[in-house]
């Protein structure tokens, strides 16, 4: 299997879904701005979108891929099969429990995560109604997780990469056509999370039946396998989701700041998770099943050979990703979103969160490609002990920049935790013995610093101040992006190949 070409199947069809998230995001943004009802249901669906990526892509698929992975290579495909059915019935059974539990409480739980909206009765009863549309996605979307980590086991890549764009489609065909049709029209949106959530279950199914890997409803709770998967889940759920945990805490504080402040740090989040998504989430996907495998066969060479390529990678396209959100912040905020309800004031709050967000950028994605480096091995402890850490460091840094910069300094908090979380996932991953530095990597970063200096000087240079991208017309922002983005790309990667970069050298195999 070559990583590369699974690396641009993952991204490709990650970008389509990036793409018709910004899409959905305009036209949410056209028709509803960013208020007290766009505040209630980013709240109302943030607590299932951080569940499913705390529960399900995050714990479950860390604890569930290197183990499947283990039976794949050393048990056969019965016995593969078996762990499916035994895994996938028990994993229904749960967070169905969990989805009845958190529709009845959903009130204390909005209580819990939003204290602030406790003060005006309207928008606490709108954001409960919500919160118990869309909290049956966390079952949807458990499923889903699972069915992706058995396909990208056997490296069926596209399939589980394409399923998000179907929950775009739900936003998009809800907010055009059928937000009329609600009173108030918001609820329209939590409908489309429910029939998105279900549009990418039922996507999975016959690929996992071409594979002969579709689950049967069979429960054993003794199932040695089933038993292994679910003692790594319990501390995994902290050790990969301590950027989750802190942005649900974000919701806590912002609540209690100017309306709108969940909303603008909602549009920067979406924005950071495009180049977060695009490589982070496209190589962790590919990484985990071959670092599984490497370990699982007791090859130590191949597995930090692995780990420094995901690095390269990720650090050569990470790196100008956040330079160039950090410097386009405005053209591309105000190209995206300066339409109908979202005004000149939503634009530039959403700019201070933005700029706050790309300081962290790179940490983020190093710890999707740092944390398989851990999980493959069955390694839970170390990365949940720099989790802990980490979560108390955001919430000091929290209580120290909300006062000076507000809702930014919640992002900012964010951002700096990111990258204390990659230093030590690093540092750790060093001392075990499980990575050690290719050659290269001084000529590495002086090539790859020289590429982004430029980059940085065209962008800065070509875009104009923020006041005049609010005064454009939408038509003409959007040209001026047209040959800004690819003029500072362009330069970054022709200094890059005047440096001697060539694709071939990223080139990389794995076994199947």
């Amino acid at each position: 299997m070559n990583l590369l070409r699974a690396l641009a199947t993952v991204s490709s069809m990650t970008l389509l879904s990036r793409i018709l998230g910004f899409v959905r995001d305009f036209f949410i943004a056209r028709a509803f701005g960013a208020g007290m009802a766009t505040d209630a249901f980013f709240v109302a669906f943030r607590l299932p979108n951080l569940l499913r990526r705390m529960f399900a892509e995050g714990a479950f698929s860390q604890a569930f891929v290197p183990i499947l992975g283990e039976y794949r290579n050393r048990r056969g495909t019965d016995d593969t099969r078996t762990l499916i059915d035994h895994v996938a019935t028990l994993l229904a059974l749960v967070v169905a429990a969990v989805t009845v539990i958190g529709i009845v409480t959903a009130p204390v739980i909005i209580y819990v995560t939003a204290p602030g909206f406790a003060a005006d009765a309207d928008k606490f009863d709108l954001t409960v109604t919500l919160t118990r549309i869309t909290f049956p996605y966390i079952l949807f979307m458990s499923l889903v997780a699972m069915a992706g980590g058995v396909l990208n086991t056997f490296s069926r890549f596209a399939v589980p990469a394409f399923t998000p764009v179907l929950l775009n489609l739900s936003f998009i065909f809800m907010s055009l056509f059928a937000a009329p049709w609600f009173d108030p029209p918001v609820l329209a949106l939590a409908w489309a999370v429910f029939i998105g959530g279900a549009l990418q279950l039922a996507m999975q199914l016959p690929a996992l039946a071409r594979i002969g890997m579709l689950p049967r409803p069979r429960l054993d709770l003794q199932d040695p396998g089933v038993r292994r998967i679910f003692k790594l889940m319990l501390p995994a759920i902290l050790g990969v989701s301590v950027s989750q945990i802190s942005l649900l805490i974000n919701t806590v504080f912002a609540s209690f700041l100017e309306s709108g402040s969940v909303s603008w740090l909602y549009y920067a989040d979406r924005l950071m998770e495009f180049p977060a998504g695009l490589l982070g989430v496209a190589l962790g996907t590919i990484l985990l099943p071959s670092l599984s495998r490497s370990h699982a066969d007791g090859n130590g060479t191949e597995f930090s050979a692995l780990l420094d390529w995901g690095l390269r990678l990720t650090l050569l396209l990470t790196l100008p990703a956040a330079l160039a959100l950090g410097l386009l912040a405005t053209p591309l905020i105000a190209t995206l979103f300066h339409h109908g309800q979202f005004s000149a004031h939503d634009v530039m709050q959403t700019r201070s969160a933005l700029l706050a967000y790309s300081v962290g950028l790179t940490g983020l994605i190093l710890v999707k490609v740092l944390a398989p480096g851990f999980y493959s091995r069955q390694d839970i402890r170390t990365p949940v002990k720099i989790a802990l850490g980490v979560l108390v460091l955001t919430q000091l840094m929290n209580l120290a920049f909300i006062k000076p910069f507000a809702h930014a300094g919640l992002a900012l908090s964010i951002g700096l935790a990111s990258l204390v979380n990659a230093v030590f996932l690093y540092r750790g991953l060093r001392r075990i013995g499980a990575y050690t530095p290719a050659p290269g990597w001084r000529t590495f970063w002086i090539k790859m610093l020289s590429a982004l200096s430029v980059m940085g000087t065209v962008l800065y240079f070509g875009a104009r101040l923020p006041g005049d991208w609010l005064q454009m017309g939408t038509l003409v922002r959007i040209l001026h992006l047209c040959w800004l983005v690819p003029a500072g790309a362009g330069a970054y990667f022709a200094v890059l190949f005047a440096l001697g970069f060539r694709l071939r050298d990223f080139s990389r195999r794995a076994a199947s």
